[in-house]
């Protein structure tokens, strides 16, 4: 059931958004992404029962337990309060974008992305394995990256999602980092098992390392000083994502994985030590920069850089009752934020401008946004009868707790700054007078879908702040499932006792309030600009001037290394190799040469004319490399002695898989030379010299490190496959079962880096292709062919294509497999655009351009990991194998293994790049041969 809340909107919801988007429009994307969001949430909400009692619900299926690295997820009360606080505010969002985008705007590309960012955050919050929580970390900064550049349009828009993934990506690479100490420090990753070991960890030499490694990726993460500066500049991204990412998402996931790890952090005095100050820094910088926002974005933005920094000094107090704080914080801050937000989106839905400087006067226009914006503000302030009210109160209390006299201080004007900026949020917006120049002069209520969201959570706060009882029961449990064990009694009222945090509330509203009457005189507050304040001390400024250093380093070093020189780019890659073996490997001092058989006759008989032909292609290559098509004969000679070599060796896999390689990319390449001078330039004395050099260094150094290798006594692996290749894959041919079942992660790593490069290239001539063709109207040209070849063809490819459906069919027992049959395949094709010639091929094999042959390519990719996936349903590992022989009328005993349908992907994959470069390569003859068109 929990597989199913992430996977409904990670695949599910994705793909039925942009269908619906591109299909029907933005209702039907937005009913998708709200129906997903509804059915997630009513599955989890049927676990609720069991976890309410105490009790947690989890599920657990390998993926590469090598690694440590499980699918598994558990819901407690902290997963399930976080899971239903993304899921509701998500499903709020849903509605509320449906008005708020405009005509222009994809809403398939909207919705697609936003549900792909909900699945990730449900993966961080009900994950119970850290390697897989570090895996959907990183995909919340990849979707979020999607969302704040939605409007790729927009250089605003583009610098702050590179900023934001920058910041968060790296921040998710030290947790990664950290993760993987932990889970050697603990003998497991699983997060349970590791909270059920306690403070034991604490007293591990290295557990100090990954707690700091863990802080920092939750600070990067949280927009913690010193890491708060991608958060303002996110707010180029529509107004909906601003306040998911704010109210109830992103933003609040290192806080969740703090609090998911409190049993294990709190008490060692490095986790407070850090935390706290940490915490006190972003709320009062937070609280104090938001005052001077022009924007009401910004504003916002700022305002919940402050509140994150109080939940963090919440929590960096190491005490149950800062986890108390904590939680109620998390959850009053995730209604009025989403609240202000969306009425923030409605003014500027409304009027074009989010300058508070000329948005004033709102109440005689927007006078319902304006209520229940004025409500969501009080919460915010910590104003009597709201629920910010009630966590702002115990806020004051647990920092009189805290071990220095400056928490509450600094609490105190941080809590004065929040109500001054919640004071200017209403007043400038819907008060102050008319409003300045807007773009749009005349606005008015949206209709009241865009509105329900903002009176929805409005009530809430007031209903919670009115009736704080009714969260005691949720905030109890959610705190004993974050503790790991009962906590005291709770009780929220509307008074508590009187004492210094009475007083201290009292001051914060009066001060506040003071603070920005005292700025507004003579409207003093409009005149002054923050960012001119700061200047090169703020840390947007910081960060840009390092990504601008790192990239002059970076074009200095191109400058002196990439000299647009092909040999030299191997060179440089050749010794930089050589100087990591040099320094990497662990070279025998002494030599023990094993003893081997004399070679007999026969063998030295067929052995030495092998030898003797590489030797002269070799030495031909010296000779002849300047012509091309010479060269590239003697490579394809040297390939084919390979192959013999392998077949004299009883390796036919390797010998068939070889002889089709060589075909094959002889073919390409003598089609790809046919774009280049028949002779390489003539070159230097001295280059040839350094590059000779080079080569014998190269050479020298990978026949020492072969003969290392054979010398070196080391206990083969390959008596293992031999006896588990039947048992254990199903098949009888070694290599084919090695391939698909025991090194599948290889193949399939393979296979995608060969598609991608495929696609790669086919996109990059195809779009010069393009652009040729708006500029060039000539007619389709037409190769000359061989009239021989061509009747030759039609006997041949039948005949090739039978053969690859043999060699498939046979693979896992015998000789062959999905990737020689590939190959086979693509050769008859390869032959088909020989003889016919590339636009009468194409038109036979309706390439479309290339599109075709792509769409191949991601099928073939798709079957793999499908079929890897499917393993995941029995439990079992990704790309787990299973194999029968059932016996089948008249067929008799059928062996069977489903790591043929794994194959299957590797032979579409292969055929498709194949077509694919094929394609590429047509389109680069039809601009070469437009291009001497034009030129007659």
């Amino acid at each position: 059931m929990l597989t199913l809340v992430i996977v409904l909107p990670l695949l599910f919801g994705t793909a039925a958004c942009a269908w619906a988007g591109a299909r029907f429009g933005k209702r039907a994307a937005a009913v998708s992404a709200a129906a997903v969001a509804i059915l997630a949430l009513g599955l989890l909400l049927t676990l609720a029962a069991p976890i309410w009692a105490g009790g947690a619900v989890t599920e657990a299926a390998q993926w590469v337990p090598s690694l440590g690295l499980n699918w598994q997820l558990r819901a407690d009360a902290l997963s399930l309060f976080f899971a239903t606080l993304i899921l509701a505010i998500g499903l709020l969002v849903i509605t509320y974008a449906s008005y708020y985008l405009g005509p222009t705007d994809p809403p398939g590309k909207f919705y697609a992305t936003l549900m792909l960012f909900m699945a990730a955050m449900l993966g961080i919050v009900l994950a119970d394995n850290l390697l897989l929580l570090v895996v959907f970390w990183e995909l919340t900064s990849l979707s979020s990256f999607l969302l704040v550049g939605y409007w790729n349009e927009q250089t605003q828009a583009r610098r702050g999602a590179r900023q934001a993934l920058i910041v968060t990506g790296v921040g998710g690479v030290v947790l990664a980092a950290g993760a993987l100490l932990l889970g050697e420090i603990g003998g497991t990753h699983q997060i349970s098992a590791l909270l059920a070991q306690g403070g034991a960890l604490q007293k591990h030499p290295l557990f100090s390392w990954a707690l700091v490694m863990v802080l920092i990726g939750a600070v990067t993460k949280s927009a913690q000083f010193p890491f708060h500066f991608w958060l303002p500049d996110a707010m180029a991204a529509p107004t909906p994502v601003s306040a998911y990412l704010h109210s109830a998402t992103m933003v609040k996931a290192g806080l969740f994985l703090l609090l998911r790890l409190h049993p294990l952090f709190a008490g060692s005095g490095l986790f407070e030590m850090v935390a706290l100050p940490v915490g006190l820094a972003t709320l009062t910088l937070g609280a104090v920069i938001a005052i001077f926002k022009h924007d009401l974005k910004g504003l916002l933005a700022y305002s919940t850089i402050s509140h994150l920094g109080l939940i963090m000094t919440m929590i960096g107090l190491g005490t149950v009752e800062g986890v108390v704080v904590a939680v109620f914080h998390i959850f009053n801050h995730a209604l009025f934020k989403a609240a202000l937000f969306m009425s923030a989106g409605i003014v500027d839905h409304e009027t074009g401008s989010r300058d508070l400087r000329h948005v004033n006067g709102m109440m005689r226009y927007l006078p319902w946004t304006g209520l229940f914006a004025i409500i969501a503000a009080a919460a915010m302030a910590g104003i009597p009868f709201f629920n910010g009210f009630l966590s702002k109160e115990l806020f004051f209390t647990a920092t009189l707790t805290a071990p220095h006299p400056l928490v509450p201080i600094l609490a105190t004007a941080a809590a004065a700054a929040s109500v001054a900026y919640s004071f200017r949020f209403i007043h400038d917006t819907f008060f102050n007078g008319e409003p300045g120049p807007l773009p749009n002069p005349h606005p008015h209520e949206p209709a009241w879908g865009m509105r329900a969201p903002v009176v929805l959570l409005a009530l809430l706060c007031v209903l919670f702040g009115v009736m704080p009882w009714l969260a005691e029961p949720l905030i109890t449990r959610v705190v004993e499932a974050t503790a790991g064990s009962a906590v005291p009694e709770l009780h929220l009222a509307l008074w508590h006792h009187p004492g210094l945090h009475v007083a201290m509330s009292g001051l914060a509203l009066v001060g506040g309030g003071i603070a920005y009457a005292l700025l507004m005189t003579n409207r003093f507050l409009h005149r002054l600009d923050i960012d001119r304040l700061f200047g090169r001390r703020a840390g947007r400024w910081l960060f840009a001037a390092a990504i601008a250093r790192l990239l002059r380093a970076a074009a200095w070093i191109t400058r002196r290394t990439d000299t647009g020189s092909l040999t030299v780019i191997v060179a440089l890659v050749w010794m930089s190799a050589l100087a990591l073996l040099y320094f990497t490997v662990p070279w025998p001092k002494t030599v023990n040469t094993p003893a081997v058989p004399e070679p007999s006759f026969a063998t030295l008989l067929v052995a030495f004319p092998l030898w003797l032909l590489v030797a002269l292609s070799a030495g031909a290559l010296l000779f002849w490399h300047a012509r091309r098509t010479v060269a590239v004969l003697l490579t394809g000679v040297i390939g084919l002695v390979s192959a013999v070599a392998f077949a004299l060796l009883s390796a036919p896999d390797l010998a068939m898989t070889q002889i089709a390689v060589e075909v094959v990319s002889t073919v390409l390449l003598f089609l790809a030379l046919s774009f280049l001078p028949k002779r390489t330039p003539a070159i230097p004395f001295r280059r040839r010299f350094l590059r000779g050099a080079i080569a014998v260094a190269a050479g020298v150094t990978v026949g020492v490190l072969a003969w290392w290798l054979l010398v070196t006594p080391r206990e083969s692996i390959s008596w293992y496959f031999l006896a588990e290749a039947l048992p254990g894959g199903g098949g009888r041919n070694v290599v084919n079962v090695i391939l698909v079942d025991f090194r599948g992660y290889d193949t399939f790593g393979e296979i995608t880096v060969l598609g991608v490069a495929a696609l790669g290239a086919w996109a990059l001539f195809v779009g010069a292709s393009r652009a040729q063709d708006r500029t060039r109207r000539t007619p389709q040209w037409i190769e000359p062919h061989s009239h021989l070849l061509r009747v030759a063809t039609t006997v041949m490819l039948p005949a090739a294509l039978l053969l690859s459906i043999y060699l498939f069919l046979r693979g896992h027992n015998q000789p062959g497999g999905g990737f020689i049959a590939g190959l086979v395949t693509a050769a008859a094709l390869l032959l088909v655009y020989l003889a016919h010639g590339f636009a009468a091929a194409n038109q036979f094999v309706r390439a479309q351009d290339g599109w075709r042959f792509a769409r191949t390519v991601g099928a073939g990719i798709a079957i793999a990991a499908a079929t890897g996936a499917a393993a995941w349903a029995f439990g079992r590992p990704f790309l787990t194998s299973a194999h029968g022989h059932p016996h089948l009328p008249l067929l008799g005993e059928l062996p069977l293994a489903s790591a043929a349908l794994f194959d299957l992907g590797v032979y579409v994959t292969v055929v498709g790049a194949t077509l694919l470069l094929l394609a590429t390569l047509a389109a680069g003859r039809r601009n070469d041969r437009k291009t001497e068109e034009i030129e007659r």
